[in-house]
């Protein structure tokens, strides 16, 4: 179990539209995500930004490596201090006039063991958090 992906889904009340924009446009990102400076959907963009705990912040280190419009991005995700990459992909799957959003969030169980802001808890309460409360609020919020 520690090394299979994490993966939250979410139907959102909104068109895939509407969600790829939130997932790909940095001014929107910023309001339910991570603040990103510079973000553009593109294959091989590197992007970089700072979250964590209360107590400790980390640079994280990105690069897209696919982008579907308005179904799926996917880039890797690793952090400033630590060799391990992981890949992260949300992809969307219209349905009506919803939407269900997947995250999967793979190689997260060869993060270093000890540090509880990477235990594999931590990223699964993070991601829940960002997909299932974060954005969906923030979406259906401003329609």
């Amino acid at each position: 179990m520690g090394r299979d992906p994490i993966i939250k889904e979410v139907l959102i009340n909104a068109p895939a539209s509407d969600i790829w924009k939130a997932l790909t446009d940095n001014a929107e990102m910023k309001k339910w995500y991570f603040d990103i400076t510079v973000f553009k959907p593109e294959k091989d963009f590197e992007f970089h930004f700072f979250g964590g705990s209360e107590e400790e912040q980390y640079l994280h280190i990105c690069k897209i490596t696919e982008v579907i419009p308005d179904r799926k991005i996917s880039y890797t995700w690793r952090y400033e201090i630590f060799p391990v990459i992981t890949r992260v992909s949300f992809e969307l799957f219209p349905d009506g006039n919803k939407t269900r959003v997947r995250l999967t969030h793979e190689g997260v169980g060869d993060f270093p063991a000890g540090n509880p802001d990477f235990a594999r808890s931590s990223f699964e309460q993070g991601w829940e958090y960002l997909i299932g409360t974060s954005l969906k609020n923030y979406i259906e919020g401003n329609k």
